[in-house]
């Protein structure tokens, strides 16, 4: 049944009449029974006519009855049962001569299952069989790159016979990315939280993460935007508009929107009457501009990009912004500007040379006092890969009674540790401790370990002091790591 879905707003928050819409509604069925993700969709042209099919690798209800859908329009033209859960979806051309029609990958369980005419024609099992002697030095050159963590998303730009990078967002929140030349990660992007979808955008890494935002970075980690977003970000993918050159990120929100950025500029919103969980745009039927989306209720909405619809950041404004034409107040050279601006040309190089004299020395410093407190253990991050642990103090409280939580940490990926110590070192003429001495429980990898007591100040002048926290292990006199706890003072002594 087709029917008016939905309702879209421009880049500067108005929203759109029927008529000057972005977007024509060409089809919504609530009731579609499509359960899947982006991964799971692939527009192809399977038989050769000309005319775009949806291929859906669907998850059915509850993540029951796995199978595989083509769509033609509105309707299911095929379906056929799957043996595990689909992950993925893609189409490739696998021959050389005319007609040339795409064949499907789908990873479905251990297998990847290709199909050639919507009928099965090749079943890939992992572990995978010996390799075709022709191709195994292209395996050998894949194989050799690692990665520390296990990836979720991948992407992929380039050739992998002249030169190829490839991005990977990881279980430990972590975006590697490599090269063609490279056997382990050339540069490592650190996200503050889980990736939740990695869409290349020209030479722009699009990453949404659990904190509800979109961040952008270069291909060598650098961050050049975030972009907060009102809602979770359930799934991502790419817009790519031929027509017009346009490439821009889609995210379906958990409040039933779906935006549309190019780099931070928002420059579409459209609402639907249910969560949107998978997105997929591209020629579907004979339209090149097709948006396909799925909800959280199984549902199917299709949109049609109107052929006269542009795109534009921050609305209907077009050309530089008004600050560019302003003018700046530049003040006027002054005696001291030229008097300066003399001696630095003529002592110019001395002035370099005792600047970077000034950056060698101040560099030497910082390595000798790093490498100071990596012998002490006076970092509150072990240096050892051994003992894995993180340690940070919280203070609370007016005085003079304190409360000091210790929160220790055991950063390892699979291995607990055991026969920890706490210990806490102090002016005793100022401080009073009645539990100073800690033995640590068993340290589960991840988890936060928040350990209590109460610190009693007994100076009445307001004097504040350092406490000096220790992780020991049983039988060892060195310290594993430290923190030094900078007191306040006492603000109910000081009242009284």
């Amino acid at each position: 049944m087709a029917a008016a879905s939905s309702s879209d707003y421009d880049g500067c928050g108005a929203e759109s009449n029927e008529a000057s819409s972005k977007w024509l509604d060409a089809h919504y069925d609530p009731m579609a029974n499509i359960h899947t993700f982006s991964a799971c969709l692939a527009l192809a042209d399977v038989h050769g006519d000309g005319e775009y099919k949806l291929v859906v690798g669907d998850l059915g209800p509850g993540g029951q009855q796995p199978r595989l859908k083509v769509l033609k329009g509105p309707l299911v033209m095929t379906e056929s049962p799957l043996p595990a859960l689909p992950a993925a979806a893609a189409t490739f051309l696998m021959e050389q001569h005319e007609p040339r029609t795409p064949a499907l990958a789908l990873a479905s369980g251990p297998c990847v299952y290709v199909y050639k005419n919507l009928r099965p024609y090749f079943k890939f099992s992992l572990p995978q069989l010996p390799p075709n002697p022709l191709e195994q030095d292209l395996w050998n050159q894949a194989k050799e790159m690692s990665l520390p963590s296990v990836p979720v998303f991948l992407e992929v730009s380039g050739q992998f016979d002249v030169e190829f990078r490839l991005a990977a967002a990881c279980r430990n929140g972590n975006i590697y990315i490599l090269r063609r030349d490279s056997k382990h990660p050339k540069y490592c992007i650190e996200l503050s939280a889980q990736p939740v979808g990695l869409i290349r955008v020209h030479k722009v890494l699009v990453v949404g993460s659990t904190q509800d935002s979109l961040h952008g970075f270069t291909h060598k980690g650098k961050k050049l935007w975030t972009v907060q977003m009102p809602a979770a970000i359930l799934t991502m993918n790419l817009l790519e508009q031929h027509s017009r050159g346009l490439q821009a990120v889609m995210a379906g929100l958990a409040n039933g929107e779906v935006r549309i950025y190019r780099d931070k500029a928002l420059l579409n919103v459209i609402h639907t009457p249910d969560a949107v969980t998978s997105l997929c745009f591209g020629r579907y039927g004979r339209e090149d501009n097709t948006l396909i989306m799925t909800t959280r209720g199984g549902g199917l909405i299709i949109k049609i990009l109107k052929r006269t619809a542009l795109f534009v950041e921050g609305g209907s404004e077009v050309g530089p912004p008004p600050a560019q034409a302003m003018k700046l107040n530049v003040p006027r050279k002054t005696r001291l500007y030229v008097d300066q601006t003399l001696r630095e040309r003529e002592a110019g190089t001395a002035m370099h040379r005792a600047f970077q004299t000034d950056l060698y020395l101040l560099r030497l410093r910082a390595a000798r006092a790093y490498l100071q407190a990596l012998e002490s253990s006076l970092s509150p991050v072990s240096a050892t890969a051994r003992e894995p642990l993180k340690l940070h103090a919280v203070v609370q409280g007016l005085g003079p009674t304190f409360k000091l939580t210790l929160h220790l940490q055991n950063t390892s990926t699979a291995r607990p540790v055991l026969g920890l110590l706490v210990c806490c070192l102090y002016n005793e003429a100022l401080y009073s401790l009645p539990r100073a001495f800690f033995k640590v429980p068993l340290l589960v990898p991840g988890l936060n370990y928040p350990l209590e007591t109460f610190v009693e100040s007994l100076s009445n002048k307001g004097i504040s002091d350092i406490i000096k926290v220790l992780v020991l292990r049983e039988g060892q006199s060195a310290p594993l790591l430290s923190a030094h706890v900078n007191m306040p003072g006492s603000e109910g002594l000081a009242a009284a």
